[in-house]
């Protein structure tokens, strides 16, 4: 029998190249097919293979049919490079369609109000600070969270964000997205762009070892984690929802342009997204919002 775990290292280098994959679909490929190929050491290849590998997954590990999903994803494309290059005799998926039931579920949002606490927590929070450090600090996650309120920006993107990506000019960053996909955004909010300014005036004055804008106390690029650290720090001390994460700040941005009458399509561009599908998530939650406003204050209901 062929070694698949050798097989799946090989096509993962392929579609890599050939897809322009980020290094982080690539993790979760990994993962995937390497669970595949421990189902396979132990149940060898044949024709009902992938079938009693989707019931060993609800069955017996109660997977959610997202996560299923997923891997059936990536294993579709394993066995049919497989096959394609000549390292088995047929394609196994081939004679399978599953058509799983996916929960779709309404992104979480932050309240206006809830937000405006984070940026009046942060603000205070400078003249707070007396230190040079922690005014450093203070500025540096101002500056960080005030962008990520501002601009809907994954916090991967911005993590990723480097000096020259920033167009004084035009008050423009060039954002770095998922699949290497790069978008354009505008800051509209003067405040956000004066604090951002302010940042990296301070972060000039000390030596830094990357061109990222956002760096650590080390002068090194922050990681995605850093961020969630920081947002999560502030949370707690600003009194806002405490099953809240970074992206919520994302979904509430998408949430409130389309609630404020911003079209689909500019939405869709301005959070980067590759299929308008994805941006119409939001348009559910805008029109929650407004059947709780027009319930409330629609001077009809009480004529």
């Amino acid at each position: 029998m062929n070694n698949f775990y050798q097989l799946s290292s090989i096509f993962l280098n392929v579609i890599k190249t050939t897809k322009n994959l980020s290094d982080k679909t690539i993790i979760a490929y990994n993962s995937d097919l390497m669970d595949f190929c421990n189902f396979l050491s132990i149940n060898g290849l044949h024709n009902n293979i992938i079938l009693n590998y989707v019931v060993h997954l609800f069955d017996e590990r109660h997977l959610q049919e997202s996560t299923i999903t997923r891997k059936l994803v990536v294993i579709k494309m394993f066995l049919q490079f497989l096959y394609q290059n000549g390292y088995v005799e047929q394609n196994y998926y081939q004679n399978y369609t599953f058509k799983l039931k996916k929960e779709r579920k309404l992104p979480k949002t932050l309240s206006v109000d809830e937000s405006s606490k984070l940026i009046k927590y942060l603000s205070d929070n400078i003249n707070r600070n007396t230190s040079k450090f922690t005014y450093w600090k203070a500025c540096r996650d101002l500056a960080l969270i005030d962008l990520l309120i501002s601009s809907g920006i994954r916090i991967e993107e911005a993590s990723n964000i480097s000096l020259d990506d920033v167009i004084p000019s035009e008050r423009t960053i060039l954002i770095h997205g998922k699949g290497r996909k790069q978008r354009f955004i505008y800051i509209s909010c003067t405040d956000t762009w004066d604090n951002l300014m302010n940042w990296l005036r301070i972060r000039s004055e000390q030596k830094n070892n990357t061109d990222k804008i956002f760096v650590n106390r080390f002068g090194n690029q922050i990681s995605i984690h850093g961020i969630e650290y920081i947002f999560n720090s502030v949370k707690k001390s600003c009194g806002i929802n405490k099953n809240s994460t970074p992206h919520y700040l994302r979904h509430t941005f998408a949430t409130n342009l389309l609630a404020n009458g911003a079209d689909l399509r500019s939405v869709q561009e301005i959070l980067g997204h590759s299929s308008v599908t994805t941006t119409e998530i939001y348009t559910e939650v805008s029109i929650n919002h407004k059947k709780q406003i027009l319930t409330k204050y629609n001077y009809r209901n009480a004529l």
